[in-house]
């Protein structure tokens, strides 16, 4: 029988390099699986259901949320997304660390459900490069990354309710930060 996995639940404002720093996660460890969420939006172009996302109707969305198949869920911007039980606790199981990339809302609902998930929240180095990414990215009006900001600042004010914050001013520190976590968490529960 192998070693149950670790639940890594990571949380940052938009513009903080998240994506960047699971995906480069996941190329240093074959360990590591990302999970996939459930939504009720239509596939982009190019998007894999199950690759992806789990594309699935609203009424099978709201089946599964009341059968209790969701870690955490929640709508956005008319959508539901969520993410499914079955699959993580499957991959726990089989010894494989999960990464979620989730909100700080959804992060503690997956505390709620699973009590031993390890929260981390990425910080930016400062607000001024966290706009200066914004704006570099050029996928968003003014107006939206003064939003975008807003929201930053309300969800760093919760960062210190996490169990590890990792501030992300060089990629490879960051993913070397968390590979530590990781590390560490797992030698303290041996």
């Amino acid at each position: 029988m192998s070693e149950k996995g670790l639940l890594i639940v990571l949380s940052a404002p938009s513009g903080c390099g998240k994506s960047t720093v699971v995906h480069a996660l996941m190329q240093r460890r074959q360990n590591v699986s990302f999970s996939v969420s459930a939504t009720t939006r239509a596939p982009r172009e190019g998007e894999v259901d199950g690759r992806d996302y789990f594309f699935v109707t609203r009424e099978r969305f709201d089946e599964m949320a009341a059968a209790g198949e969701f870690l955490e869920y929640a709508v956005y911007v008319s959508n539901c997304y969520g993410t499914p039980r079955g699959a993580v606790e499957k991959q726990l199981a089989a010894g494989r660390d999960v990464i979620l990339d989730i909100d700080v809302q959804g992060a503690f609902q997956v505390r709620s459900a699973m009590p031993d998930a390890v929260l981390v929240f990425l910080l930016p180095p400062s607000y001024e490069e966290l706009e200066k990414r914004l704006v570099l990215r050029g996928k968003d009006a003014p107006e939206v990354i003064a939003k975008r900001l807003e929201a930053a600042r309300a969800e760093c004010a919760r960062a210190p309710e996490y169990d590890f914050r990792i501030v992300n001013d060089d990629v490879e520190r960051a993913v070397t930060e968390l590979e530590s976590v990781i590390d560490g968490v797992k030698n303290e529960r041996q």
